[in-house]
């Protein structure tokens, strides 16, 4: 099988790659470094089924050849990160819309199956836990920017659904819930590396509000695995999905948590939200995916807690992992 990762040197588009890759499979990437880096796939680009595009993916004639090319493409290419979202929303909304339009666009010209990646966020203030996929959208005032990314990615949704029932291009739709892991950047204001990478320096662990909103912290290669085997699966045309893990945790504890576990002298900061991001930001206090849809499909179940995510993470930016065993180890499989 061939592959097309939009977004492809972004934190979860490269261990997609890897993925792909451990398969046996071939894949292509295209991705304009915005937020990406080319440090995510430096350990991929001698293996000799990867092909990697420096560009955008508002470039219609190169984009359109790569799908001529891949049997299947993951949508991953997005403005990501509730700090750039703030200070960009112009960016996001053209971005995460105008770019799915782009790509459902020319993917439904050979009719190419497409997994666009949406997120929890389009749940927005709703209160009802956990969100199912079938359960109503509930979002904040325009005037608050912070909601654009979700309102985005819920026009995403909505475009992909409209291009399967009207012109059946194969289409799955999954929403990641606050997938981390290594290679994650902190620097939009995610939050696992930015909480491990301030204890790891004895900087004091910034904590947005009051720290008792929750997550669900699911393990990147959890995520991988689930979105490739939705993809392949017939009964996922058309459908959307939930994926991640169920396991809450709030913020604050993952606070404590990391900074025991890198046994730091880091004290924790309480940081008002209209501080660290904007007057009148709103958060959701809880988010917690209903996983019941996709266990039943794909049998998908989280393998990795939150304990173990964390040892790798905080493993990662001590540099204790070797890129160059990950690099054997797909080396071996493409021979």
């Amino acid at each position: 099988m061939k592959y097309l990762i939009t977004g492809g040197a972004g934190f979860i588009g490269s261990h997609l790659a890897e993925g792909i890759l451990n398969q046996n499979d071939e894949v292509w990437i295209i991705d304009n470094l915005s937020t990406g880096s080319i440090n995510n796939i430096e350990h991929l680009k001698s293996h000799t089924k990867f092909h990697y595009t420096i560009d955008t993916i508002f470039n219609e004639p190169l984009l359109a050849e790569l799908i001529d090319t891949c049997d299947i493409i993951f949508h991953l290419a997005a403005a990501v990160g509730v700090r750039l979202i703030v200070e960009s929303p112009v960016n996001t909304i053209e971005t995460n819309i105008a770019g799915t339009e782009i790509v459902l666009k020319l993917a439904g010209k050979k009719k190419k199956t497409v997994l666009v990646a949406s997120s929890s966020e389009v749940y927005g203030k709703g209160n009802k836990i956990p969100f199912s996929e079938d359960d109503d959208m509930v979002l904040g005032p325009t005037v608050k920017s912070r909601w654009s990314y979700a309102c985005s990615k819920a026009i995403d949704e909505f475009l992909s659904l409209a291009y399967w029932r009207e012109k059946k291009l194969p289409v799955v739709v999954a929403r990641l819930f606050n997938t981390v892991g290594p290679r994650q950047s902190g620097r939009y204001g995610m939050v696992v590396p930015r909480f491990a990478q301030q204890a790891l320096k004895n900087e004091p662990i910034t904590v947005y509000g009051t720290g008792k909103q929750s997550r669900c912290f699911s393990d990147v290669s959890d995520v991988i695995s689930g979105l490739l085997r939705l993809v392949n699966h017939p009964k996922a045309i058309g459908e959307v999905f939930n994926i991640g893990s169920a396991d809450e945790i709030t913020i604050e504890n993952l606070a404590f948590k990391i900074k025991e576990k890198t046994r730091s002298s880091s004290k924790i900061d309480y940081i008002p939200y209209e501080q660290a991001y904007e007057t009148g930001f709103e958060d959701m206090q809880r988010r917690v995916p209903d996983l019941t849809k996709i266990r039943q499909l794909i049998n998908y179940q989280p393998t990795q807690n939150i304990d173990q995510i964390l040892d790798k993470i905080i493993g990662y930016f001590r540099g204790l992992e070797s890129p160059n065993s990950v690099m054997k180890s797909l080396r071996d499989k493409s021979q």
